[in-house]
C-alpha cells in the first residue's frame, strides 16, 4: 500500500474538523494527501449517520469504488456510521480494511501500523462510556483564516430520533485552559474567525470549574487577533441568559445563534424527549429578541415525526411566525438505528411528510424575504470568502452568518480572502444580501480588537 491517502467527509462541521485532525495525524505518520482517490493507496470515508440519506450515500460510494480494491488500494470507514455499524461494514463491503469510530481516532497511528503490516480487518470502536477525546497537535486546518475548536464531544440528551449519543459517546468536555491555549495558538497563526464546536456546544462544563460557557465565549473573544467567535450547535435545555448577555457585551462574539427547536408543538417535543416545551423555547427567543444587538437566529426542524398531527404541524408553522428565523434547516423524519423512535409507529405517509416540508420551507422563505429587508441601506462588515468571477462579484459572510455578494468600485483592487470590509447593502434576497464595498474603505486583516475601518478620502 502506497503511503498516500484521499479523504472524503460527509456530514456536519464536527466531522469536517475531525477530518482536519485525521489528516494531520496521517501526515505525521508519513502519509501524503492526494486530491483524487485514483492516486491514493488509502481511501478514507469520514461518515455521518444523522440521517438515512447520508448513511446510504457512504455505502453507495463504497460500492462505486470497490473496483479499486483490485489495484491494491485499502479502504477505511471512520466516524458515526463506523461506530454504528461496526464489523457489519465488513459484511456489506468486504474490501474495507479499517473501521473506526470517532472516539478511537487517538489510536490511529497504531491502527495504521497494523494496516501497513498487512492486517485485513482492523476495528477501532468504543462504547459510549469512553472518557477519551481526540485532541492532537497535528491538525491540518483547511482554511487559513477560519478555524474550529472542539470543546465538547458526545451527547447525553438521548432525543428519541437521534443516533448521536450512540455513535459519539457520552459528553466529554475539555478544560477551559486547553481551549484557550489552542485559541491563542490559532490567533498567533493568523486565524481571525474561531468557531467552537460540540454536538451540544453549550452543554460544555469546565472540568476545572473555572468558567461557565458564557465566560469561555468572552475569554476566547478577548484574545488578541481574534475578530469573530461563533459556536454551534446549542441545545435549548442548556441555553442560558448569560450567553445573550455575553454577545451583547463582547463585540467579537458573532451576533448569530443556532438553536434547534425541531418542532413547535409541546406534544411532539415530549414525544421527541427534548425535555422542554414550546413556551420554554419561546422564553429563550424573548431573551435574544430583547438583546441590544440584532442577533440572527437559525434553527433545525423535523416534520412528520411519529404521531405528529395536522394541529401539531400548524404549531410549527406558527412558531416560524413568532420567532422569525433568519434561516431554518428542515428535514423529513427518518428512523435511525438504536433510537427509541425506531419502535414508534411511523404512520404518516411520505407524501404527507413531503407536503409538510414544502409548506414549511415556503413559509420560511416568505419570512426570510421580509426579514432580510431590515438590512437594506445598512453597512455591514463581511469577511471575504471567495470570488465569483462569472457574476463579477465577491462573496463574503457577515457576523450574522449571512452570505453577502458585493462589488467593489471601478478600478479598486479585490480585497484579499480572509480580510474584512464594510459593505453597503443595496438589495436583499431570501438567502443572501447584495451590496457594494464602501468607497475608500481599506480591507482589514487581523487586529488586536475590532477597530473602525479606515476610509481614505
Amino acid at each position: 500500500m502506497s503511503k498516500t491517502f484521499y479523504i472524503e467527509t460527509f456530514g456536519c462541521q464536527m466531522n469536517a474538523h475531525d477530518s482536519e485532525k485525521v489528516i494531520g495525524t496521517l501526515e505525521h505518520e508519513g502519509y501524503i494527501q492526494v486530491a483524487d482517490e485514483d492516486e491514493a493507496g488509502l481511501v478514507v470515508y469520514n461518515t455521518c449517520s444523522i440521517r438515512d440519506k447520508a448513511e446510504q450515500k457512504v455505502f453507495h460510494r463504497l460500492n462505486e469504488y470497490k473496483r479499486m480494491h483490485r489495484n491494491g488500494k485499502r479502504f477505511a470507514v471512520i466516524g458515526c456510521v463506523a461506530q454504528q455499524e461496526g464489523e457489519r461494514i465488513f459484511e456489506r463491503a468486504p474490501y474495507v480494511s479499517l473501521v473506526a469510530g470517532s472516539a478511537s481516532y487517538r489510536n490511529l497511528p497504531q491502527m495504521l501500523a497494523r494496516l501497513e503490516a498487512g492486517e485485513k480487518r482492523i476495528t477501532g470502536l468504543d462504547d459510549r462510556q469512553t472518557d477519551e477525546t481526540f485532541d492532537t497537535e497535528f491538525t491540518v486546518r483547511s482554511n487559513p483564516h477560519r478555524g474550529y475548536i472542539t470543546i465538547i464531544e458526545g451527547c447525553d440528551k438521548f432525543c428519541a430520533y437521534c443516533v448521536v449519543p450512540y455513535t459519539r459517546g457520552k459528553e466529554r468536555s475539555r478544560t477551559s485552559a486547553s481551549v484557550l491555549v489552542e485559541a491563542r495558538r490559532m490567533a498567533d497563526q493568523g486565524f481571525t474567525d474561531i468557531q467552537l464546536l460540540g454536538q451540544n456546544v453549550n452543554s460544555w462544563r469546565d472540568p476545572s470549574d473555572r468558567m461557565s460557557f458564557a465566560e469561555l465565549l468572552t475569554a476566547v473573544g478577548s484574545i488578541s487577533g481574534i475578530r469573530r467567535v461563533r459556536f454551534t450547535t446549542s441545545h435549548p435545555r442548556d441555553f442560558t441568559r448569560d450567553i445573550v448577555e455575553a454577545i451583547d457585551a463582547t463585540l467579537t462574539l458573532c451576533d448569530h445563534i443556532h438553536l434547534p427547536v425541531q418542532s413547535g408543538s409541546s406534544t411532539v417535543l415530549r414525544a421527541m424527549s427534548r425535555e422542554y416545551t414550546r413556551d420554554w423555547y419561546l422564553e429563550r427567543m424573548s431573551w435574544i429578541h430583547s438583546a441590544k444587538r440584532d442577533i440572527s437566529i437559525s434553527s433545525d426542524m423535523i416534520v412528520g415525526f411519529p404521531g405528529e398531527t395536522d394541529a401539531d404541524f400548524e404549531e410549527t408553522i406558527t412558531l416560524l411566525d413568532a420567532v422569525r428565523y433568519d434561516s431554518v434547516f428542515a428535514f423529513k423524519f427518518s428512523p435511525r438505528p438504536n433510537t427509541p423512535a425506531l419502535s414508534m409507529p411511523d404512520t404518516i405517509p411520505d407524501e404527507v411528510k413531503s407536503e409538510r416540508l414544502r409548506i414549511l420551507n415556503d413559509r420560511q422563505r416568505e419570512i426570510q424575504r421580509e426579514h432580510y429587508g431590515r438590512h437594506l441601506d445598512q453597512t455591514i462588515e463581511v469577511m471575504i470568502e471567495s470570488y465569483n468571477s462569472a457574476r463579477g462579484q465577491i462573496v463574503g459572510r457577515s457576523s450574522q452568518n449571512k452570505t453577502v455578494n458585493f462589488t467593489v468600485p471601478a478600478g479598486a483592487a479585490q480585497p484579499p480572502i480572509g480580510s474584512y470590509l464594510p459593505i453597503y447593502i443595496t438589495r436583499t434576497m431570501p438567502n443572501c444580501l447584495v451590496g457594494e464595498a464602501v468607497s475608500g474603505a481599506v480591507p482589514v486583516q487581523a487586529t488586536r480588537q475590532p477597530q473602525p475601518f479606515v476610509v481614505l478620502n
